[in-house]
């Protein structure tokens, strides 16, 4: 029987209680048990397919857990290989517009800019970007954000060392402030993490007629 999860704000931590999902007829986690308190952060580790992004997806409120609960943060920022921008727009002025969204200044988006050294891709459609570029301006627009929980789904994907180096910069500052992070990444990261989980392959869920 599945039971309806439950997701809320609840103070500044990430936690998940019995936490299962299902995808399909396939079981890919049950019971997990996770907890991170501001500063700290978490590695999902596990070979493909065996959940890592919808763990992620499950804590951005994006998916149903099978079942279990989920505590969040007052606000969550999910980076994964979607790009949640405008791909006409120049980067600065599609970082602007989720600026005025999000309620941040101009000064916010010059920020976000230079912490990964992308100033001269500022006026730049982003349609015309490197996979390394676009990479970078998901995090971007993550970092602009200044959620207090960070999802970072395989974040170093296309980064040459000097920007995940940068990158890593941006994550052990987001730490510093009272920030959490949850990230699956195969590319190390250049940050201390305080949890790493790793996913198992489970079996297949039994279909009753």
């Amino acid at each position: 029987m599945r039971e309806q999860g439950l997701q809320k704000p609840e103070g500044h931590s990430l936690r998940t209680e019995k936490l299962s999902c299902v995808r399909g007829d396939k079981l890919l986690f049950r019971d997990l048990n996770l907890a991170l308190l501001p500063g700290q952060a978490g590695l999902l580790t596990g070979p493909n397919g065996v959940g890592k992004s919808s763990l992620l997806r499950l804590i951005a409120g994006l998916l149903d857990p099978f079942s279990g609960s989920i505590q969040v943060p007052a606000s969550v920022a999910l980076c994964d290989d979607r790009m949640a921008m405008d791909e006409n727009l120049p980067l600065a002025s599609a970082l602007h517009f989720w600026a005025r969204m999000d309620g941040k200044r101009s000064g916010d988006v010059a920020n976000a800019i230079s912490a990964l050294n992308m100033e001269h891709l500022a006026e730049v459609p982003i349609r015309y970007f490197s996979t390394g570029q676009r990479q970078r301006a998901r995090l971007a627009r993550t970092f602009l954000t200044a959620a207090d929980l960070w999802l970072l789904d395989e974040p170093a994907n296309g980064l040459d060392s000097a920007s995940v180096e940068r990158l890593g910069g941006a994550l052990q500052a987001h730490l510093d402030g009272g920030g959490i992070i949850l990230a699956a990444s195969h590319i190390a990261l250049p940050i201390d993490f305080d949890v790493t989980l790793r996913l198992t392959a489970m079996e297949r869920m039994e279909t009753q007629t």
